[in-house]
């Protein structure tokens, strides 16, 4: 294959996905059918909530609001506070985690 076309698909391939690969995301998966053990997949768990960003292009705020969101939903607290942030263990476009404990 040509690097000509190589490029192109690539661009192609972006351009289908458009923004959603680069916006952050509650690194959590649910795995239906499963017993409550492997329920669920990754790192967030309802309590501790991960969320997996870009910091080029996420700001503390919006982490925070994701955050906070994803602690209301679950009915686990009010508000989310900050544990710790790892860089370069995620994914290639998102590639770090922001750990958020789930407070009253």
């Amino acid at each position: 294959m040509s690097s000509q076309k190589l490029i192109l698909m690539s661009l192609f391939v972006l351009f289908l996905s458009g923004c959603g690969i680069l916006q952050p995301f509650v690194d959590r998966q649910r795995n239906p059918g499963q017993d409550a053990a492997r329920l669920y997949v990754g790192p967030s768990t309802p309590q501790k909530p991960v969320i997996c960003y870009n910091p080029l292009l996420t700001d503390d705020e919006t982490l925070q609001k994701m955050a906070d969101e994803e602690c209301q939903k679950h009915e686990t607290g009010n508000k989310a506070e900050l544990v710790k942030k790892r860089h370069f263990d995620g994914r290639l476009l998102l590639p770090s985690h922001a750990y958020y404990r789930c407070v009253k």
